[in-house]
């Protein structure tokens, strides 16, 4: 029986990608992984309180994320993830 080897993470998730200037107004212009860009996109919607109390897949957009959701005030998780995709090279 073969031995199951440990799941080795996505080579394209861990690349890092550069924000740009919309995008690292609110995480930063460092270039990071996309894993790392969604941790801190999350504890800045977190720290402003943008998740939507009732509906909690819903990000309410402060003025930088507005810039970033192209000009939107309200988008789902999902959507967020598409939108910010636009936003790093």
């Amino acid at each position: 029986m073969a031995k199951k080897s440990a799941r080795k993470p996505n080579a394209a998730f861990m690349k890092p990608v550069t924000p740009d200037a919309k995008l690292a107004a609110v995480v930063g212009s460092t270039p990071l992984p996309r894993t790392e860009l969604t941790k801190k996109l999350w504890a800045y919607i977190k720290k402003n309180g943008l998740q939507d109390k009732k509906v909690r897949t819903q990000i309410n957009a402060d003025d930088a994320l507005k810039a970033v959701f192209g000009g939107k005030s309200k988008v789902s998780m999902f959507e967020m993830t598409k939108l910010v995709s636009g936003h790093v090279s």
